[in-house]
């Protein structure tokens, strides 16, 4: 089961229990989010003091070492803490107003030469999720997998511009990679309000509310434009709010990211963009008034 399909497969999941008999599934009251917040963050911090970490070989792909969590004991007393490790970080991410701490380790960003992935971007990674509380695994790939950061959760894309991918990566007609041992690696701890919140995917093993774990390989990414109008995803966020789906220029429905006519003038694009003559994008803004061309529907007049 991968992540960027878990939100489908729940949607999928209502339509047929609705018009199933079964046995409904529990109806889960919804909380207020400032509560859920400080009650994972309380929850992550505990984990993060009462655990260390070892890099354990994983016998589907010598390339994937997992990340794994053990709870301290009393003859671990040269066990550090992940919360003191040098590779522990955090950053802050913004969700409907409410702002939360993202703790990730970051125990190699990657190759120095490589570029770091956007939150529109497309991603070559490798992959194991697990809920916070007893570790169970609930998603994994242990072969490397391409993924729209667009389609995951906002704690997911959140954190992979921390981390750059591998030199030298190649892909092979028989579909596996090869690629430098010098590959972005970590985990990153999200709370339910940047993952799941109320509704995990049926059947996902996730309680409502409940904060999860992604260890996180990161081998390559691409520079996403999905709807080939020239102008990358990342820069059709306009009101810079790290989302793209509300950012509809013309107002005809159809987000920018996704509309090749972002102004809705009748012309598209591609064609009130430029490119100079090392192929970096150039956005013109012929009327002067501070708006380009291809988000301004006075021009042309």
């Amino acid at each position: 089961m991968k992540i960027q399909n878990l939100v489908l497969i729940f949607a999928l999941f209502i339509i047929v229990s609705c018009s199933s008999d079964d046995e409904e599934a529990p109806e889960v009251v919804l909380r207020d989010v400032e509560e859920v917040k400080t009650e994972n963050m309380l929850q992550i911090e505990n984990f993060l003091q009462t655990h260390y970490y070892e890099l354990v070989d994983n016998p589907q792909n010598s390339n994937f070492q997992n990340i794994v969590y053990k709870e301290i004991g009393e003859n671990d007393t040269d066990k550090e803490p992940v919360m003191e490790s040098e590779f522990l970080k955090s950053k802050t991410v913004t969700q409907f107003e409410t702002e939360y701490t993202l703790y990730y380790l970051q125990l190699r960003e990657g190759a120095e030469s490589v570029r770091k992935p956007t939150f529109a971007d497309s991603v070559l990674v490798t992959y194991s999720g697990f809920s916070l509380t007893d570790q169970d695994v609930f998603d994994s790939s242990p072969n490397p997998t391409w993924f729209d950061l667009r389609n995951n959760i906002v704690g997911f894309y959140e954190v992979m511009d921390e981390f750059r991918g591998s030199t030298g990566v190649v892909e092979n007609p028989d579909g596996t990679v090869t690629f430098d041992d010098n590959f972005g690696i970590g985990s990153v701890f999200i709370p339910s309000g940047i993952a799941y919140f109320s509704s995990p995917p049926q059947g996902s093993g996730i309680s409502p509310y409940e904060p999860i774990v992604f260890n996180i390989q990161l081998y390559k990414s691409l520079e996403t434009d999905h709807d080939g109008d020239g102008v990358p995803s990342w820069m059709e966020d306009v009101n810079d709010n790290r989302r793209l789906n509300d950012d509809d220029t013309d107002e005809d429905r159809v987000p920018n990211f996704g509309d090749p006519d972002d102004d809705g003038d009748g012309v598209p694009t591609r064609e009130e963009i430029e490119f100079d003559t090392n192929g970096n994008l150039v956005l013109p803004d012929s009327n002067g008034n501070g708006t380009p061309d291809y988000l301004d529907p006075t021009f042309p007049e």
